[in-house]
C-alpha cells in the first residue's frame, strides 16, 4: 500500500514537472547587414500559466537584458528596451514564439543573445531552461565602399541623363536636316516648273507684212460702155 502511494506521488510530481517546464529554441547564427534583425524565440509551454514574460539578453552569461515584453491572456503586449538600439518585442497569436524586432544596431552590439521565458502568475513561478542562444554578427559597410556605391550610382543617372538628352539631340538634329533637304526640293522643282513658260527670242523683231493679194485693173471696167 505505501509503495502504490509513493509510486503515484512520483508519477504526479513528473507529470506536474512536464506540464510546468518552458523549452526555448533559438536559430544559431543571425547576420545583420542593414542595421535591422529580427529573432524569433520559439517555446513549448504546456501550463496553465496566465501572465508571462519574455526577455532578450546579452553575453555569454546573460549579464545585460535589453528587451523584454509581457502579457497575459486578456492583455496585449508591453515591450521596452534599453542598451542603445530599438527593441520591440511580440508574442504572436498562435503562442508559440516571440519574436524581437531590433533595429539601429551597429557592430558594437555583435554578440551572443539569449531569449528567457517566465510564468509570473498564477504561482508557481516558471522560468524556461537557458537555451543554446543566438550569434548576431551585425556587419558593418565601409565608409569607402558606401561612398563608392553612391558615387557610383551617381555616375549612372548621370550618363543616363547625357545619353537620353544626346539621342533627343540627334533626333531633332535629323528632323531638322529632312524638313531642310525637303524644303530646298520643293524650290528646286518650283523654280524647274517657272522656266518651262515660253520665251521670245532675243534680236530685231521681224516686220509684219500683209499677205500678198493681187492687183485688179478697174480700167477694163471703166471702158466698156452698153
Amino acid at each position: 500500500m505505501i509503495l502504490w502511494i509513493l509510486t503515484a506521488l512520483s508519477i504526479i510530481q513528473v507529470v506536474d514537472v512536464t506540464e510546468n517546464k518552458i523549452l526555448v529554441t533559438q536559430r544559431p547564427v543571425l547576420r545583420v547587414d542593414n542595421k535591422t534583425a529580427t529573432l524569433v524565440c520559439n517555446y513549448t509551454y504546456n501550463g496553465t500559466g496566465k501572465e508571462f514574460r519574455a526577455s532578450l539578453h546579452k553575453g555569454t552569461d546573460s549579464a545585460v537584458e535589453v528587451c523584454f515584453v509581457s502579457w497575459n491572456t486578456t492583455k496585449g503586449n508591453n515591450t521596452q528596451s534599453s542598451n542603445g538600439f530599438t527593441c520591440h518585442g511580440y508574442q504572436d497569436d498562435q503562442k508559440k514564439h516571440v519574436i524581437f524586432n531590433l533595429s539601429n544596431m551597429n557592430p558594437n552590439h555583435t554578440d551572443i543573445y539569449f531569449c528567457k521565458i517566465e510564468v509570473m502568475y498564477p504561482p508557481p513561478y516558471v522560468c524556461s531552461d537557458k537555451s543554446n542562444g543566438t550569434i548576431i554578427h551585425v556587419r558593418d559597410v565601409p565608409f569607402q565602399q558606401s561612398e563608392l556605391l553612391q558615387s557610383t550610382r551617381y555616375f549612372w543617372l548621370m550618363a543616363a541623363a547625357i545619353g537620353v538628352f544626346a539621342i533627343y539631340s540627334i533626333i531633332i538634329t535629323v528632323a531638322c536636316i529632312h524638313c531642310s533637304l525637303k524644303n530646298k526640293k520643293n524650290r528646286i522643282l518650283q523654280s524647274d516648273y517657272m522656266n518651262m513658260t515660253p520665251r521670245h527670242p532675243q534680236g530685231p523683231k521681224n516686220k509684219c507684212y500683209q499677205p500678198y493679194a493681187p492687183t485688179r485693173d478697174y480700167t477694163a471696167y471703166r471702158s466698156w460702155q452698153p
